[in-house]
């Protein structure tokens, strides 16, 4: 699983609908049992709050579903052919609000009628009977229906322009929620899957199709069985679907080609080609890397406009429109996620989906490495795309919640099934990708390599946990210190700083906890792989003590050049210099590679929030970094300068100097590059001078530079004036913005209305994404009560709920109204990840006082949820940048204004 949004798609209300008939069993059922005779007494099992015991272990799923999209519920008749492992009354499984009309159990050739009750709001279901079940084979059969999702989550409906479509999405337990399962990771079963459907719609599953007849008018369509799947990875989807179909040819590990189409709804028919051509590629890749053929018998990657990221379920992935919906024309932006996201999905296929996490503990492992491939893979795909910098700048990101004392570390114990969806977040991705990386380059590629194809040869089409991984890696390693040097980082939560003392090539680094200035973490060790480099001189070491001295091997030659402590931006840890080599180092920023550079400014401005480095720091590194030719180093550049002014600490003077500032490092970097709005106006540029220029135009336009700000909105009110050749995708969101500020809520209401009748997947959330964060007044509480408009999905009004409390003009109208609604929202189908990210929507704040506040409005509300880990860090953040600001911010202001 890939989320791309921070709240994924965020909104939707309970809704009360009417159950629809029942669909027809899909076999007879045996004889009715006899009365029993009264039961033995037998008292309940307690209920499992996580992991469901081994008192039932399922072989097979028969699935026989009703699904029209059209309708508000789907229905179905489910077959579990099952083990007990001892007779009892009572069996615990999932079902998350499944109005049950026959739950049974075939056993002995009798029937057994039982009694279904939802225990747990998360979807614990106790199947109560009147007789002990023997021991042995057992068939649980039940009838059903169940209201569709509004968001993604469950089995959701999206209707898209006149037609109406439906997914599934089940990671990580909402597979509950369109069936009774047994839906936990470590039971792995094959599914055969029927789906009826209204004539002429497309069905689709894991497995191929195997035949489409019709029975009482419906469709009734047949698929093979699946290999061995858990509960999550199971996908269904329904509706009028348009495909592009193909093969990606055969390879050394592959004889025959392998089947595959994108499949889109049907406003996206003609954008479709690009994804199927470039995911041949991405395969073959894939093959390579694991040493053997794609797992399963085709492949199908299906678009939703709702997906807030990408699902990898095995043969049948699902995916955010705009990553798969594109053409050659596309930015660099957008090609730069379809390789990242499409490489990370499909090298889930094989870690993930063929050898599959034990229980959800190891759920790490999974997307930290698949995560690490994405930006592995891709940046082979396409190299001119820089890729591999992005997995870096996704690394340094993670580093800002871990050095929170709230947190946890990147695999640790989840005993509850409100506990699951918060290992789905930025310390799992961006930390646990970072660390693979980490470790990968200090074993050596092939190595790393050879340790992943043992560990997948060892437990194919079964499941594992990170010991297995971690003894395959020490196995091949030949190096004892690997695995508790790996263990160290994964077990334990918080980021390393190594403190370094010395000059000229020889030093003493010191390793400690980082904390941000007020915060006391307890003292932590690290196995750290330490890699520095001093003009061409590069050299690795294993920190696994507190301190250690540090000569560079090499002659002075080698040795020109300021010391880096973090080479090529590999490692997953921050620095603290003397200011002599700070400055050494800041002056060499120009050149920096990009992984070195987004090092360098992560470091930098983490020594300014421990209350250490100084703000003059951060405007040196503005001032020499942003000439950078490397995108992502020059977008870092003014990161840290950028940061006082988001976090309130500049006044208004040190505001206009930054203004300044911007725009005379800006401009003349602009003129160079070229910039003209029109639609393929730069079409010829290489990737990363493209992207360079959206990125120096976004920022002019934040920093309010006039003239840039003119020809955005020029551009925009021509485009929507009817001139569709007037502005590029590329700068839909800087112009569009603009445009708003010029004209207000007239704007912003003509905007809406051509959004919500476009189903185009980048203008449409362009446009949304702009009206909210409009920082007006009028426009945010337009958004919050008075958007009435049908086409409006209610994931798209909550992403727009984000945007408000986003915007600092616009963020305590935002923050009020999510209080007064949040316990409909937590009530209502919001979409995946929704309760456990709900908190970070109130990150942007910067006080005390506001953190006092925000624990009073929630604390007790979300007490027990999947959000309270990310409550306590926004809590925590919001308090620390409050104490920051209170320190230094005079100090910021100051230095700030003499920037010239």
């Amino acid at each position: 699983m890939r989320s791309l949004m921070l709240a994924g798609s965020l909104l939707a209300l309970a809704l009360g609908t009417q159950a629809e008939a029942k669909p027809k069993p899909a076999a007879p059922a045996a004889p009715a049992a006899p009365a029993p005779a009264p039961a033995p007494a037998e008292a309940v099992p307690p209920m499992p709050e996580g992991k469901l015991t081994d008192a039932v272990k399922p072989s097979l799923y028969r699935l026989d579903l009703t699904v029209d999209p059209a309708r508000p519920r789907f229905s179905g008749h489910v077959e579990i052919d099952a083990t007990l492992a001892r007779p009892s009354r009572h069996v615990y499984l999932h079902g998350r609000d499944l109005a049950v009309s026959k739950a049974v159990a075939l056993v002995g050739g009798r029937t057994v009628t039982g009694e279904w009750k939802q225990v747990d709001p998360t979807g614990v279901v106790l199947l109560t009977f009147p007789e002990q079940l023997p021991a042995g084979t057992v068939t649980f059969a039940f009838d059903y229906d169940a209201a569709f999702q509004d968001g993604p989550a469950g089995m959701f409906r999206v209707k898209v322009g006149d037609d109406w479509y439906a997914w599934t999405q089940f990671e990580s337990i909402d597979a509950r929620a369109a069936y009774p399962s047994f839906d936990q990771p470590g039971y792995k079963q094959p599914f055969r899957v029927t789906l009826r459907t209204p004539a002429g719609l497309k069905a689709i599953s894991n497995a191929p199709e195997t035949g489409v007849t019709q029975a009482d008018g419906m469709d009734v369509h047949a698929f093979a069985d699946t290999a061995p799947l858990p509960t999550y990875l199971l996908a269904m989807m329904v509706g009028p679907y348009v495909a592009v179909e193909g093969a990606a040819p055969p390879t050394p590990q592959r004889a025959t080609p392998l089947p595959m189409r994108i499949v889109s709804t049907r406003p996206n028919a003609a954008k479709l080609a690009f994804a199927l051509e470039n995911s041949k590629q991405i395969v073959a890749l894939l093959e390579d890397y694991f040493g053997q053929a794609f797992p399963y018998p085709k492949l199908d990657q299906i678009t939703s406009p709702i997906m807030p990221g990408a699902m990898e379920n095995a043969g049948a992935d699902v995916y955010q429109d705009s990553l798969l919906v594109l053409d050659d024309k596309a930015s660099t932006a957008q090609k730069r996620a379809f390789g990242m996201v499409v490489s990370h999905e499909l090298a889930h296929q094989w870690f993930g989906d063929l050898v599959t996490p034990a229980w959800w503990d190891d759920i790490w492992l999974n997307e930290s490495f698949a995560n690490w491939m994405g930006y592995r893979i891709g940046n082979v795909w396409r190299p001119d795309l820089n890729l591999g910098a992005g997995a870096l700048e996704e690394g340094f990101a993670a580093m800002g919640t871990d050095a929170l004392v709230a947190g946890r570390p990147i695999h640790q114990p989840i005993t509850r099934n409100a506990q699951v969806d918060a290992a789905f977040d930025t310390i799992t991705y961006g930390k646990g990708g970072q660390v693979v990386a980490m470790i990968a380059a200090f074993m050596g590629d092939a190595k790393f390599r050879d340790g992943v194809r043992a560990y997948m040869a060892a437990h194919r089409y079964g499941n594992a946990t990170s010991a297995d991984f971690f003894k395959a890696m020490a196995d091949v390693a030949g190096d004892p210190r690997i695995l508790p040097a790996m263990q160290s980082f994964t077990d334990q939560q918080g980021v390393p700083l190594l403190t370094f003392a010395g000059a000229k090539g020889k030093y003493t680094v010191t390793q400690s906890r980082y904390a941000r200035l007020g915060a006391n973490p307890p003292p932590t060790r690290w196995g750290v792989p330490m890699c520095l480099r001093m003009g061409t001189t590069r050299q690795c070491t294993l920190l696994d003590q507190a301190s250690a001295d540090v000569a560079l091997a090499g002659s002075g030659k080698d040795l020109r050049g300021p010391l880096m402590p973090n080479a090529g931006g590999t490692g997953y840890y921050r620095f603290e210099l003397p200011r002599a080599e700070w400055d050494k180092l800041i002056a060499a920023s120009a050149t920096l590679p990009a992984g070195e550079a987004l090092a360098l400014a992560d470091s930098l401005r983490a020594s300014f929030q421990a209350g250490r480095g100084g703000a003059d720091l951060l405007v040196a590194l503005a001032r020499t970094m942003s000439a950078n030719t490397d995108s992502y180093a020059s977008d870092a550049a003014l990161d840290g300068v950028e940061s006082l002014e988001a976090w309130g600490m500049l006044d208004k003077p040190a505001e206009a100097a930054l203004r300044g500032f911007v725009a005379r490092v800006r401009l003349p970097q602009l003129a160079k590059l070229g910039f003209d709005p029109r639609l393929g106006a730069h079409a010829a540029d290489d990737a990363d001078r493209a992207q360079r220029r959206i990125a120096i135009v976004r920022q002019l336009a934040d920093a309010e530079e006039p003239g840039t700000r003119a020809r955005l909105q020029a551009a925009a009110s021509a485009w929507l004036g009817g001139d569709d050749k007037a502005l590029d995708p590329s700068f839909y969101g800087p112009a569009f913005d603009a445009a708003i500020r010029q004209g207000g809520i007239a704007v912003a209401r003509t905007l809406l209305d051509r959004a919500l009748a476009s189903q185009d997947p980048l203008f449409r959330p362009s446009a949304l994404a702009a009206i909210a964060r409009s920082g007006n007044a009028g426009i945010a509480g337009w958004v919050l009560n008075d958007i009435k408009d049908q086409r409006l999905r209610t994931s798209e009004h909550l992403s727009m709920v984000a945007g408000v409390v986003a915007s600092a003009k616009t963020r305590d109208l935002g923050y009020n109204w999510m209080r007064d609604h949040v316990d409909s929202l937590l009530t209502g189908g919001a979409g995946i990840f929704f309760s456990s990210r709900l908190p970070q929507f109130f990150a942007g704040y910067c006080s005390v006082e506001k953190a006092d506040g925000i624990r009073k409005d929630f604390a007790e509300r979300l007490a027990g949820r999947s959000s309270q880990l990310e409550l306590d860090r926004t809590i925590e953040r919001v308090r620390a940048c409050g104490m920051l600001k209170e320190a230094r911010a005079r100090e910021a202001s100051a230095q700030v204004a003499q920037l010239r």
